[in-house]
């Protein structure tokens, strides 16, 4: 497969519909933004549905889940010659789920619409197939960046917006944000998503995609339902073993498929799978850090630390993480021309770390939260931003969608990992009797994300180290480094 990798010629290109990059840009981050809206209204649910917290945390939860799963089957689809009527459906589907979530339902209706929007978490890679099929290669890679960036800490700008809608209005009012935002998406792909080239195939793998749907459905629970492992061990472990039986067979069978949903042999490239393994561990960390932050900004400073604040004011703590993560978006694209991307990402996962120290040293008043914040926003744009061109160097330009697809995935079960470590740590350090953790399983939780941005480090260090695999008639660069 790999030494069917082609140049693609500039003169091929069609020429850049208008608005086409500040559209891709913007559903990348509707999409991430819509799916975390469930994250602050947690309690506003619980209260208005009178339900209890551990239903309301599946307006979250539900969300990931459909959105792992959607992931790959969207990006073989996005492959294709339907590419812009899966975006368009994808979108429609979206707006549909947001409209159920305002209506006067009941609870069960609101997880159909937040699993709805939850399919909208696929479409990041497909934008960033638009991208690469669409714009001159310097362009491209440094919207693919943008993309990547905006599907990441988007995040920070639906926290605020969800907290001070629901303060003024209620949980439907901050649902409604989701009705506009998808909305005007579905808008913008409609005048401004081209039609993809021809000669390629959409098959879907069914049976391969219910295998990886099955597997990543378990992942995903137990580390979402953290309670599992507390209170039903035996079965924990054995949802645990299942998981890793599907996703055994499912790995074999598309070995031997004729048109897999993702190309084993292209994630066993030693630059993907390396890339894919630092996704993977830094994700945890990452979602760790931005877990342990948030929650000790709202912790009331009865437990003897935090600041206690309000849902719209903790969801402003995030307002840093995302305008520092646009600013390394910005910035990567020149530095990778310098350096190449390995070491970015090496030197992103260091910037991280160094949050995480920030944090362990210093947490005594908001100002230097903020700062820890800033910092780790800046670390995951950087190293959200290189991500795709240590995949892309080595990926068929029609494999984009599904390489990156599988990338995603990868980072929502990383992101998922984080925050059931960072749940079950500050539950295992919550005396008994006592509603919150101490200050000291803050700090315990915060050397796990250390060890884990390390690994993540090293990892992207042996990348950097590995000597660029371009043997003559196996790899043809293809402009991103």
């Amino acid at each position: 497969m790999i030494s069917s990798l082609r140049r693609v010629k500039p003169s091929s290109r069609r020429p850049e519909p208008r608005m086409l990059v500040p559209s891709l840009v913007f559903i990348a981050l509707v999409v991430a933004a819509v799916g975390s809206l469930g994250a602050p209204l947690i309690t506003s649910v619980a209260t208005t549905f009178d339900v209890s917290l551990a239903s309301a945390q599946w307006t979250l939860t539900i969300t990931l889940l459909t959105g792992a799963i959607a992931t790959p089957v969207l990006g073989r689809l996005g492959a294709g010659p339907h590419r812009r009527g899966t975006i368009l459906a994808t979108l429609g589907v979206v707006v549909a789920g947001s409209v159920l979530t305002v209506l006067p339902l009941p609870f069960a209706w609101l997880l159909v619409g937040r699993a709805a929007q939850g399919v909208g978490l696929g479409l990041t890679a497909l934008m960033m197939g638009v991208a690469r099929d669409h714009l001159p290669e310097d362009r491209a890679a440094a919207t693919i960046a943008l993309v990547s960036v905006a599907s990441t800490v988007g995040v920070g700008i639906g926290y605020p917006l969800a907290g001070l809608l629901t303060e003024l209005g209620g949980v439907r009012v901050a649902y409604g944000l989701g009705v506009f935002v998808t909305a005007v998406a579905f808008l913008a792909a409609l005048r401004s998503m081209p039609v993809p080239p021809e000669g390629r195939s959409a098959r879907v793998d069914k049976p391969g995609a219910l295998l990886l749907a099955g597997g990543l459905f378990l992942v995903l629970l137990l580390a979402s339902e953290t309670g599992l492992w507390i209170r039903h061990l035996g079965l924990a472990v054995a949802l645990a073993a299942t998981a890793a039986l599907l996703l055994g067979i499912w790995a074999a069978y598309e070995r031997r498929s004729s048109a897999p949903l993702v190309d084993i042999r292209l994630m066993r490239h030693p630059a993907v799978a390396g890339a894919n393994a630092a996704m993977l561990v830094g994700g945890v960390g990452m979602y760790l850090l931005l877990t342990l932050i948030t929650r000790y900004a709202q912790t009331p400073q009865s437990a003897g630390y935090g600041f206690g604040l309000t849902t719209f004011v903790a969801g402003l703590v995030l307002v840093p993480f995302s305008l520092l993560g646009f600013v390394a978006g910005k910035l990567t694209p020149r530095l990778r021309e310098r350096i190449g991307a390995p070491p970015l990402l090496a030197g992103s996962a260091i910037i991280v770390l160094f949050a995480f120290a920030l944090f362990v040293a210093a947490r005594s008043n908001l100002a230097e939260l903020l700062v820890s914040m800033a910092v780790l926003g800046f670390g995951v744009g950087g190293f959200s931003a290189a991500m795709p061109s240590v995949i892309l160097a080595v990926t068929p330009t029609d494999e984009t969608t599904s390489a990156m697809s599988f990338n995603q995935v990868v980072r929502s079960v990383g992101f998922s990992l984080g925050s059931a470590i960072g749940g079950l740590v500050l539950a295992a350090g919550t005396p008994s009797g006592h509603l919150f953790p101490t200050d000291d399983a803050y700090t315990t939780a915060a050397w796990i994300g250390i060890a884990a941005m390390a690994v993540t480090a090293i990892t992207c260090v042996t990348l950097a180290r590995r000597p660029a695999a371009r043997e003559a008639g196996t790899i043809q660069p293809i402009g991103f480094r």
